[in-house]
């Protein structure tokens, strides 16, 4: 591999369907180097490696709602739908694909997938203390409004009363 490709390239090819964590094969296809069809029959021909929650095909709403997220009107004429491989499908699939460049480009995809939930790990953390400062400070609003009522009140009470002491009576 001539260049390394970066964890946050990488990153963006990661995508959520059915609340995993996923990568399609042919973006998978393009960071190793090889054709999404040679990459498919590869995992074919090693099928026994990719169980249900390693790899599967996609269902064509998924692949409609694919469509609608990224505003593009075709997927290259693909006459099947495309796989979705988890994590743990991506790591077998150096296994399957034995080239120098398929080892280099997993490792900096583990190492995405590692970098991505710490990110989630992290937002999280700062979801819960956020959380938790609006409920400890939920209440200041009001006690503040009523401080500034208390105030403008005492500023009409003076008003009133210079105003007696003048001698103007409204």
């Amino acid at each position: 591999m001539t260049k390394a490709i970066s964890i946050e390239i990488i990153a963006t090819k990661i995508l959520e369907i059915r609340g995993k964590k996923v990568m399609l094969d042919r973006d998978l296809a393009q960071l190793y180097g090889v054709g999404t069809k040679q990459l498919v029959r590869q995992v074919k021909r090693n099928i026994e490696r990719f169980p249900e929650d390693f790899m599967y095909q996609l269902t064509r709403e998924e692949v409609a709602n694919l469509r609608c997220q990224f505003g593009t009107s075709s997927w290259g004429g693909r006459r099947y739908l495309p796989y979705a491989f988890t994590q743990e499908g991506v790591a077998m699939l150096s296994s399957v694909l034995n080239s120098k460049r398929a080892i280099k480009v997993n490792i900096q995809i583990m190492r995405a997938f590692v970098k991505l939930k710490e990110l989630l790990l992290t937002h999280k953390d700062l979801a819960v203390k956020l959380e938790a400062l609006e409920r400890k400070y939920v209440n200041h609003d009001k006690k503040i409004k009523a401080i500034f009522d208390a105030i403008r009140k005492l500023l009409e009470t003076k008003v009133v009363e210079r105003k007696r002491r003048i001698g103007f009576h409204s």
